[in-house]
């Protein structure tokens, strides 16, 4: 039987020193654990137009389309800040999301107890935080025709449709609803039935599935700008938040910053399954590519590294190895160890990207 398949594609920026932290967490799996992957890699964002004039290259998007799953870092800096729109680096991530039919966007956002000091928030308010943000990532406002820039009545006029299908709906709801099974059985779903005719039909839709297939799981409603306030005042009242394209963009890095650092939180991009009974994936850090800190050795590798832990647990079965990283980086948070995103005033022991790689490496083996 062969291994599975599994595409790295580094980025920019930050994203490039990151990935070369997971790829020691991939290579000692298959040394400690015999889980072995078949890994390849290539370019994506900035990198890609530098080598390829595009930001995703053809053969890369093919690549994609075949494997197992996909490991992203992050694109993006402010030298392609010029480029035309149609080849900046965010584009190459876009088409992964939209060829790859990535219609289900896992947020979490976890506040580790060694953590609970950094959020913004009092600490009884974010200590114990444990919600899962599901966005819908093919359709709304960010791909809806028409858009563009118009000229009308002598002035420009910049347009972006929101457009829903029933069908787009009701898919990611179900994932919404499959996830709330396995963790604590509630669905919040957020829109803005109020005002717009697409949140309507949102909340019609998922009331639908709800009732027919998911009548076990409790469903709740609320505005998009309710619920971001609500995140704010009381987090924890959440368990799986489901929302649209454009609002779940917005509220999940609201939820972010609630955990204290945006280099702490990962993410899953999932589709429909594959001839193998796999979900197409595609696994990223929620941060960007930080060019401000490259290569300094500042960034914190642990979104990355967690985002492999849900390769591990969604696309590979590996749920009790998925949990096994999730607690070494647990554990070393625990032990002081931080990064210059986690250092304050009170203490810590500061460490560079690597040695934060390797710390986690460390009670990895601790862990056999």
């Amino acid at each position: 039987m062969s291994n599975p398949s599994l595409l790295i594609l580094p980025g920019d920026g930050i994203g490039q020193e990151v990935m070369v932290e997971v790829r020691k967490i991939i290579d000692w799996y298959g040394e400690n654990r015999g889980l072995n992957f078949d890994v390849s890699e290539d370019l994506v964002g900035g990198a890609a137009y530098d080598k390829h004039g595009v930001p995703l290259a053809d053969e890369t998007m093919a690549k994609a389309q075949e494997v197992d799953a996909v490991l992203l870092g992050a694109v993006g800096g402010p030298k392609y800040d010029v480029l035309d729109f149609s080849v900046k680096p965010e584009r190459g991530l876009l088409r992964l999301r939209k060829e790859m039919d990535l219609f289900a966007n896992l947020r979490p956002a976890q506040c580790f107890d060694a953590l609970a000091d950094f959020s913004s928030l009092k600490k009884d308010i974010v200590s114990g935080l444990d919600i899962m943000i599901v966005r819908e990532l093919t359709s709304g406002s960010y791909f809806g025709e028409p858009r563009g820039i118009f000229e009308e009545n002598g002035q420009r006029v910049g347009i972006n449709t929101q457009r829903y299908t029933e069908a787009e709906i009701a898919r990611v709801a179900r994932s919404a609803f499959e996830l709330a099974r396995r963790r604590n059985n509630r669905v919040c779903s957020m829109e803005k039935a109020n005002v717009m005719e697409s949140g309507i039909l949102w909340r019609d839709v998922v009331e639908e599935i709800h009732k027919a297939e998911y009548s076990d799981v409790e469903l709740s409603h609320m505005y998009a700008d309710n619920g971001a306030m609500q995140l704010v005042r009381a987090p924890k009242q959440f368990d799986v938040i489901l929302t649209d394209n454009l609002f779940g963009d917005i509220l999940s890095d609201c939820a972010a910053m609630l955990t204290g650092s945006l280099g702490m939180l990962p993410s899953a991009s999932l589709g429909a399954p594959m001839e193998n009974g796999r979900p197409k994936a595609m696994y990223e850090p929620v941060h960007g590519s930080a060019p401000d800190i490259m290569g300094q050795g500042k960034a914190n590798p642990c979104a990355c590294i967690l985002s492999f832990a849900m390769a591990l647990r969604y696309s590979f079965d590996q749920g009790e190895e998925a949990t096994r990283l999730e607690t070494a980086v647990e554990k070393v948070l625990a032990s002081g160890v931080r990064t210059g995103d986690l250092m304050q005033s009170d203490g810590g022991t500061p460490v560079s990207t690597s040695q934060m790689g390797d710390a986690i490496l460390a009670e990895l083996s601790s862990s056999l």
